[in-house]
């Protein structure tokens, strides 16, 4: 009987002692805190449709990796491309009408650069002494006199110049409008989600499909006044990740800190800790496919980081 206590007795100092063991390991766990938590973000862009009609290609999946220029689609042009052909031919028959007074024209432009090339040719041979300022005098009235007749064939034709000015606007404004019908990929990265299909119709602003660049993400975390002091721009930092039962590490370089204070989110910290003001600071970090927009993660300043 007495050998049972005294075994039963050993058997609770050895559990009193992994307990304490066990309480103190996790008392030291639970004291090492991230400098910082947040979530991490990307840039994402959202391709919006720049013109009305019937989306008849569109080459866009979600998941899909996409170049920039890449070519998307093109939203149907047929009712452009035959106004436009309606407006070339306008001009071909205002041009017919104007032809006598655009060739009247031109006779007289080339007849002004003759003019303007001897006025040039007088001026030097005045300043070596061989020529006379009456030759300079007859070659300046003989270019006034062309002017005055250039002037004077545009105010008598002014209304087909200026028709045929209009028409010439009106096919640069079709011209990019047909341009904005094709859809290029403005950035390189990844299509998040995808909102239309093709033989959709669709207006102007309607979105097409959002994508991100996801090669490098930003992660947002907030720190309080007393930690500005101890990061900066372009510092190392290691970012950490949930993975399976463990941490996974990433190394990470502080990109923007921002130059005001705001109330800390709700959704970071406690209702006791959201009253104090802190300052948001985000960090790259290069995404090994891991990494997903909206993922939480911590940072740790490391010091005398390599």
């Amino acid at each position: 009987m007495k050998l049972i206590k005294n075994t039963d007795m050993k058997i609770i100092k050895i559990t009193i002692g992994i307990l304490i063991a066990t309480s103190n390991l996790i008392s030291c766990n639970t004291n090492e805190k991230a400098d910082g938590y947040g979530n991490f973000e990307a840039t994402e862009i959202t391709v919006s449709a720049e013109n009305n009609g019937k989306l008849l290609q569109f080459e866009v999946t979600e998941g899909k990796l996409l170049k920039k220029e890449d070519f998307i689609g093109y939203i149907d042009t047929i009712p452009l491309a035959l106004k436009k052909n309606q407006l070339q031919t306008s001009k071909e028959i205002v041009l017919s009408k104007s032809k006598g007074v655009l060739s009247q024209i031109n006779v007289l432009k080339a007849e002004l650069k003759t003019a303007t090339i001897s006025k040039n040719r007088i001026e030097n041979l005045l300043k070596e002494n061989a020529g006379t300022q009456q030759q300079l005098d007859a070659i300046n009235g003989k270019i006034d006199i062309i002017n005055q007749q250039i002037k004077s064939i545009k105010i008598q034709n002014a209304p087909v110049i200026n028709e045929l000015k209009s028409i010439d606007i009106q096919l640069l404004q079709l011209e990019d409008q047909l341009q904005k019908n094709t859809i290029i990929n403005p950035i390189s990265g990844t299509v998040l989600v995808k909102y239309a299909e093709p033989s959709e119709i669709v207006s102007f602003g309607k979105p097409l499909y959002k994508i991100a660049d996801l090669t490098t993400m930003q992660l947002r975390v907030y720190i309080s006044e007393t930690q500005l002091a101890n990061i900066k721009i372009g510092q190392k930092v290691t970012i950490k990740i949930d993975s399976n039962k463990t941490m996974k590490n990433y190394i990470g370089t502080i990109s923007w800190i921002a130059s005001e204070a705001e109330f800390t989110p709700k959704i970071i910290q406690t209702k006791e800790e959201r009253v104090n003001l802190v300052y948001a600071v985000k960090i790259a970090v290069k995404n090994d496919g891991n990494l997903k927009i909206g993922m939480p993660a911590e940072m740790w300043i490391v010091e005398n980081y390599e």
